[in-house]
């Protein structure tokens, strides 16, 4: 069996990436390509947990612009992570990998409350565990939720998947032909230049917990077993 550099990790999934060129909604194909990374390393011997965003399917900044509650559209928000979570769960189970869904709101029938040391005792038994709805808070983000979550099971990495970005750059690289790649930054560094690493939130969690943060592309093939193997990949934050 290969050795990976870390033990346990939390891999941060946006909504935007479940959802292919469409743009919207989940792309089957996509999940499966997903599925089968983290199958890959949890057949290594990675405990892995899962922190899933909602963008593919519920934008809460719009639908606030649009003239509804900010509380209200967040709460949709998480809502919308815990389809992609579920979803998500079937095609790893599909893959032939143990999982398990909690949601920060109850939804009974369909995951686990979330609580920490059940998690925990579900990674130490060789499942991925997803979290869903968030924090359960309002006003508060999936990152944070990765962030903080990454914090209470004692995670080694945060992995921080962008969606066709392989890194942290200077400027959205994807309108900006002259944006630079950073290698390595400090949390103060990305603070500082507002760079779009997460939200400022979730990196001052990060930054006073000195957990690391990975930031990568994970469309890109083979590229979660680069992380967890500890090569150079995207851009290190620490």
């Amino acid at each position: 069996m290969t050795t990976t550099k870390y033990k346990r990790v939390l891999l941060k999934l946006s909504g935007e990436a479940f959802s292919g060129k469409e743009g919207y909604g989940i792309d089957a194909a996509v999940l499966t390509r997903v599925a089968r990374q983290i199958k890959q390393v949890v057949d290594m011997g990675l405990q892995i947990a899962i922190v899933v965003g909602g963008g593919n399917i519920w934008r809460g900044a719009k639908a606030e612009q649009e003239g509804m509650d900010r509380v209200t559209a967040d709460y949709a928000g998480m809502l919308a992570t815990v389809i992609n979570a579920i979803a998500l769960q079937d095609r790893l189970e599909k893959e032939g990998v143990e999982t398990r869904t909690q949601t920060a709101i109850e939804i009974k029938q369909i995951a686990e409350p979330y609580i920490r040391r059940q998690a925990i005792e579900h990674l130490e038994k060789g499942r991925v565990v997803i979290f869903g709805a968030g924090t359960g808070n309002p006003y508060m983000t999936a990152d944070t939720a990765a962030a903080l979550r990454a914090i209470e099971i004692q995670a080694e990495v945060l992995l921080m998947s962008k969606n066709n970005v392989d890194g942290v750059y200077s400027a959205d690289p994807r309108k900006d032909p002259t944006a630079k790649k950073f290698d390595k930054l400090t949390y103060m560094t990305a603070l500082n230049m507002r760079l779009q690493v997460m939200d400022a939130t979730a990196l001052s969690l990060c930054l006073e917990n000195k957990l690391p943060i990975i930031v990568f592309d994970l469309q890109t093939p083979g590229s979660l077993e680069k992380a967890v193997l500890g090569e150079p990949i995207g851009t290190l934050v620490s």
